[in-house]
């Protein structure tokens, strides 16, 4: 058996610490960059929404026709989740004071995955914590499953033994739909209200500049 002599044992040890510490440096880098870009659609896809019909928090109904002409940025949530739905609820707050008066033309909406609990009192009461604009519906359980499937939305009961009541998971993505009811790009969690922001306004400005598709 044949062994490396010692003086090259000391040089390949820094080479193998210098490759480590060079592959931990590209990977945060990475990660940086990836938590810096939102997930958007580069191509505009119609196959998304649906047909839906819910009431939002003043009992008024609404379909997925009440939003034509209008942009939104739409959240699936429900009113007594603890953590993530109002983080990204006043992300979307922060993103609409980002963009500026281009917000004017921006509806943001939150429809529940809880409806057995979130009736349009809970809703109304439950929004006045974020961007005065925003639209919250509700609905029968059937008609907010219809939305969910329109949009892809995951969510489910769980029963936490630790809690009188239960929870819900769910998925947690911001869709930002166009006028002409088009999926324009979906941000995640990652996504900062100023992503968000800039990547708004760059799909607008080119909405406007090249036309509704």
């Amino acid at each position: 058996m044949s062994f490396l002599p010692q003086r090259k044992i000391f040089l390949i040890i820094p080479l193998i610490v210098l490759s480590a510490a060079l592959l931990l440096v590209a990977l945060s880098l990475a990660t940086k960059h990836k938590s810096q870009t939102p997930l958007g659609f580069s191509i505009v896809s119609e196959d998304f929404g649906g047909p839906f019909t819910l009431i939002d928090q003043n009992g008024q109904a609404y379909t997925d026709k009440s939003f034509s002409g209008r942009w939104r940025l739409i959240y699936f949530g429900f009113t007594y989740c603890p953590a993530i739905c109002p983080t990204e609820l006043a992300k979307i707050t922060r993103a609409m004071s980002l963009i500026g008066s281009d917000a004017d033309n921006i509806l943001p909406v939150f429809i529940t995955v809880d409806p057995e609990r979130d009736t349009p009192d809970v809703v109304k009461n439950y929004l006045q914590s974020f961007h005065p604009s925003f639209v919250g519906l509700t609905g029968t359980v059937e008609q907010v499953e219809q939305a969910k499937k329109g949009y892809k939305v995951y969510s489910t009961k769980v029963q936490d033994p630790s809690m009188t009541d239960y929870t819900v998971d769910h998925s947690s993505f911001i869709y930002f739909m166009d006028p002409d009811n088009n999926l324009q790009a979906i941000y995640k969690v990652l996504d900062t209200a100023d992503d968000i922001a800039r990547d708004v306004r760059q799909r607008m400005d080119s909405y406007i500049e090249n036309g509704s598709p």
